[in-house]
């Protein structure tokens, strides 16, 4: 009896990490454990891939070491019907997939995102930074509005020796402040490498009144070489990955649980140690 070959279809699949130590960032590395390899392993031992070639495995986003992600997203070719929490089982808890999409046979999640979101922390509460360096909200705002837009933005990022092309469009630019925490969004189709980072580190630099508004707005010229260390990778949050409307992602309702969990399980940990160390601050010696 001869077997009917199974079809292969693609999919999207939408997932979220956290950027923990024992993670090399998200691009494979030889003899490194990252996301991607976490992930590529966990389907070949569930059977829904062979190889990154064979499946055309690709990831819309690579992020660096710390960096973690609430809505990345990659696309593969599989002959099995997803099921996500299958797939789970095989990761680590602060690893996993929880929603998939059918999408054509010539789809990248790459090339075919139209818009990245990314967040990012600033560690120090917002109390602490007006009460040690009197922070300037109002001219932080102003610098996220100017950053709005088509700029050259070679000196708000690390550039290879290969890269010439610094253009880059800034759709929304903003900063909130929520539970006491100034929390920035970025909304963009592309980035340059660590380009929020060193974006937030400047724009912290001006709201402490470490560099003046004139200062800030000569990072705009290309003509210009200015070297930085960008703001810290952990408070970098890929937020959201968006396609065309007319991809329906189907969202597993066991896989978000774990999801949640998994961020209750840590907010209640580390909201312990919090409140730990405000306890041992307390000055009353005997």
């Amino acid at each position: 009896m001869i077997k009917k070959a199974i079809e292969s279809r693609r999919y999207l699949f939408k997932f979220y990490y956290i950027g923990s130590k024992k993670f090399h960032g998200s691009q494979r590395q030889k003899s490194l454990l990252t996301i991607e390899e976490c992930l590529l392993n966990a389907l070949k031992e569930r059977d829904y891939i062979q190889s990154v070639k064979s499946s055309r495995m690709d990831f819309a986003s690579r992020t660096d070491r710390f960096v973690s992600a609430r809505g990345a997203a990659f696309s593969c070719n599989t002959e099995k019907h997803p099921i996500l929490m299958e797939i789970n089982t095989a990761l680590p808890t602060e690893l996993g997939i929880w929603a998939y999409a059918e999408v054509p046979t010539n789809f990248l999640s790459r090339f075919n995102a139209d818009l990245r979101h990314y967040k990012y922390i600033v560690p120090q509460p917002l109390s602490f930074l007006e009460n040690n360096f009197s922070i300037n909200l109002k001219i932080m705002l102003k610098a996220c509005k100017k950053l709005e837009g088509k700029h050259n933005f070679k000196n708000f990022a690390k550039i290879d020796k290969n890269e010439n092309k610094t253009i880059r469009d800034i759709d929304y630019a903003n900063i909130s402040v929520v539970n006491d925490y100034l929390i920035f969004d970025f909304k963009s189709r592309a980035y340059l490498r660590q380009q929020i980072r060193r974006i937030v580190k400047k724009i912290l630099e001006l709201g402490m009144r470490e560099i003046n508004y004139e200062e800030f707005l000569l990072l705009f010229d290309d003509s210009k070489e200015i070297s930085y260390q960008p703001a810290d990778a952990s408070g970098l949050i890929l937020w959201d990955i968006k396609y065309d409307k007319k991809i329906k992602f189907i969202i597993d309702l066991k896989s978000k649980e774990r999801m949640i969990n998994y961020f209750f399980n840590q907010e209640l940990k580390f909201g312990h140690k919090q409140q730990l160390f405000k306890i041992l601050q307390q000055n009353n010696f005997s």
